[in-house]
C-alpha cells in the first residue's frame, strides 16, 4: 500500500517514538525507529529513508554528529527535535545541512506540517538549465554548483536559495519571503535561519557572487561588474 513516506524517528527514549510513530502513522507515514546515532546512519545506510527525525540529545554519537554523518550519506533531509533552551545547537544543525527543526513540546499539527513541508519542497520539479551567479554556475537538475570549474559542496537548503536569488537578480527578497519561497512555511523556522545558510552560502563560494544585505528588507543578488 503507498504511503506519504518514509520516516525514520530517532530518540533514545522509546516513549517518544511510540508517540512519534503515531502521529505519523496517524497522516498516513511508514515509520522506523532507531535509539542513538549509530542505529540511525546503520538505519539510512540500508536505503529506502525519506526523511528523519533526530532528536540532539543522544547518548553515545550526539545529534549534531550523527546529522553530519547523515549530509555524508547523501544530504538525507533531517528535521532536528530540539529543546527550546537549544538555540545555539539547532543554529549549528542548520550549518551542518539539517532542513528544519521542531522544539519541544510540540503539537502533532505542527510536526506532521513540517514533514510534509521538507518532503514536498524536496518533490518539486527543478529548474531545466544551469543558472549563473557571477562566477558561479548551478545546476538545478544535478543539484550542483562550481565556482570557476571547482566543486563547491552545498547542502540542499543552501542551493535552493542560491537558485531563488540568481534567478530573479536585483530583486530584493524580505526573510519572510526567503522563508516562503524556499522553506515554503512563511516564518516557521524564524529568520535567523536566512541569515545562518546566507553566511554559509558565501563562506563555501569563498567569492563575491553579489549576494548583498538590503537594509532592512533582506537580501538580493546583484552579480558584481
Amino acid at each position: 500500500m503507498a504511503t506519504n513516506g518514509h520516516i525514520l524517528v530517532v530518540d533514545d527514549e522509546k516513549p517518544i517514538r511510540r508517540l512519534l510513530r503515531m502521529y505519523l502513522g496517524d497522516a498516513g507515514f511508514t515509520v522506523a525507529e532507531a535509539a542513538d546515532g549509530r542505529a540511525a546512519v546503520a538505519e539510512v545506510k540500508k536505503g529506502g529513508i525519506d526523511l528523519v527525525l533526530l532528536d540532539l540529545m543522544l547518548p553515545g554519537q550526539d545529534g549534531l554528529d550523527t546529522c553530519r554523518e547523515l549530509q555524508s550519506l547523501g544530504r538525507v533531509p533531517v528535521i532536528m527535535v530540539t529543546a527550546r533552551e537549544d538555540e545555539a545547537h539547532r543554529v549549528l544543525g542548520l550549518e551542518l545541512g539539517a532542513d528544519d527543526y521542531v522544539t519541544k513540546p510540540f503539537s502533532p499539527a505542527e510536526l506532521v506540517a513540517r514533514v510534509r513541508a521538507v518532503l514536498r519542497r524536496i518533490g518539486e520539479a527543478p529548474h531545466d538549465q544551469t543558472i549563473s551567479a557571477g562566477s558561479a554556475v548551478v545546476d538545478p537538475v544535478a543539484r550542483t554548483c562550481t565556482v570557476d570549474g571547482r566543486g563547491v559542496e552545498l547542502t540542499r537548503l543552501e542551493l535552493d536559495l542560491l537558485v531563488e536569488l540568481a534567478t530573479h537578480p536585483g530583486v530584493a527578497y524580505s526573510r519572510e519571503r526567503l522563508l516562503e519561497r524556499v522553506w515554503r512555511y512563511q516564518s516557521a523556522v524564524g529568520a535567523k535561519t536566512v541569515d545562518v545558510h546566507v553566511a554559509n552560502l558565501r563562506r563555501k563560494i569563498g567569492v563575491d557572487i553579489g549576494i548583498v544585505a538590503v537594509r532592512g528588507i533582506g537580501y538580493k543578488l546583484e552579480p558584481p561588474a
